[in-house]
């Protein structure tokens, strides 16, 4: 019973005031190890209020302790479907069961794996929170004996403790992970911590990359609603994730427009932020030729896109009304990186950029020349990517 007191104190009290799940996890597993429990694995999962990841969670090993992340296509595989993990969160159950003697047709294959890996007991259960959820946690152990009574009873007697140390953590993540799958990773940061009020702004110093879907219009009319998201799908993909890989952050769709940012963080960092911006812009592009070139194996026409890049100051936070907020950035590099992009389809370009752009490009560019542009007063120069001879 001492025990059980202890592992409890201090899930609910030190444990629960780490606010981390690595570090919960550890700590749980080293006192369940120290109390005698034969562990070799513990496994804390956690679902997530958010329509492109299902869950995370931590896994605890002797050697180390690591999160990881559960999209939600896994869900509509076998390794979900049948699992344990499925089966205890649909009816809140304990489920105990010898890796032992396993049969080929009947078990679930998460068992055969864990027993080809050296395990030779499972235990799943669920840890139940106060807003009705249920998250489900394991353990594995390879001890040739399994788990003992006394082990069982320790980890269940824990799992209300367990969940009062998660619960306020695994709410923080799923409500951060939601805003960034909405917002973007800065306007959710911000939000997080605390720039949450009407008119709440800064100015910033930003590259502003706008992108277009060209002939989306037009082409869509004809297109059934299936194959509309299907188009919009692939090409966001290709846009959003360029844009992350160079640590820039998208702010908001705009019908089949992008608007994304490359917050220049350092004086000296207007240069690095420049060329990411016009890395990220060339990604795409790469990314939808890969696309285009699966669309015309299907017989379906080549899709093309037009991006401009800015690089300005710009006022970045909280715009709305007093029951309705934004997050985003305003000013006039947005306006003009968004009429730079205009120009991309009759000057035949997929990628134009501004002169404050152009100076810090490391990628041959060469200039198309000065352009009147609908609410500018003098004509911009813009430059585009120079094409292999």
């Amino acid at each position: 019973m001492s025990m059980a007191k202890d592992l409890n104190d201090w899930l609910i009290g030190e444990g629960r005031l780490l606010s981390d799940g690595v570090a919960i996890t550890a700590g749980y597993a080293h006192r369940l190890v120290a109390a005698g429990v034969p562990l070799t694995r513990v496994r804390i999962g956690q679902r997530l209020a958010n329509p492109l990841l299902s869950a995370w969670g931590v896994i605890w090993t002797p050697e180390d302790t690591t999160e990881y992340t559960v999209t939600r296509a896994t869900l509509e595989t076998g390794s979900w479907d049948g699992s344990p993990f499925k089966q205890v969160l649909a009816d809140r159950s304990m489920l105990h069961k010898s890796l032992a003697g396993l049969d080929r047709e009947k078990d679930h294959r998460t068992y055969h794996e864990l027993a080809a890996a050296g395990g030779t007991d499972f235990l799943a259960m669920v840890l139940e929170y106060g807003d009705g959820s249920a998250q489900a946690c394991s353990f594995l152990t390879d001890d040739p004996d399994g788990f003992a009574p006394p082990h069982l009873h320790l980890i269940a007697e824990s799992r209300h403790a367990l969940a009062a140390a998660f619960e306020p953590l695994a709410m923080r993540r799923s409500s951060e992970s939601l805003l960034r799958t909405y917002l973007g990773s800065g306007p959710a940061k911000a939000v997080v911590e605390g720039t949450i009020l009407r008119g709440e702004h800064e100015a910033i110093e930003a590259v502003v990359l706008f992108s277009d879907l060209r002939d989306f219009t037009e082409k869509s009319e004809s297109w059934s609603e299936t194959a509309l998201l299907r188009v919009l799908d692939g090409y966001f993909d290709a846009v959003v994730e360029s844009v992350h890989a160079q640590d820039g952050d998208v702010l908001k769709f705009i019908g089949d427009g992008v608007l994304a940012i490359f917050p220049v963080n350092a004086a000296d960092s207007r240069p690095d932020r420049c060329r990411a911006a016009l890395a990220a812009a060339i990604g795409a592009n790469a990314a939808l030729a890969a696309l285009n070139d699966e669309r015309r194996c299907d017989g379906l026409e080549a899709l093309a896109i037009g991006i401009g890049i800015h690089v300005g100051e710009v006022t970045y936070g909280n715009v709305g009304s007093p029951d309705r907020l934004d997050f985003t950035v305003i000013a006039p590099p947005v306006i003009i990186a968004s009429r730079v992009q205009d120009l991309c389809k009759p000057l035949g370009e997929s990628v134009l950029i501004t002169a404050s752009v152009a100076e810090w490009a490391d990628t041959p560019i060469r200039s198309l020349g000065f352009h009147s542009m609908k609410g500018l007063g003098e004509p911009i120069e813009v430059f585009g990517l120079r094409k292999p001879v």
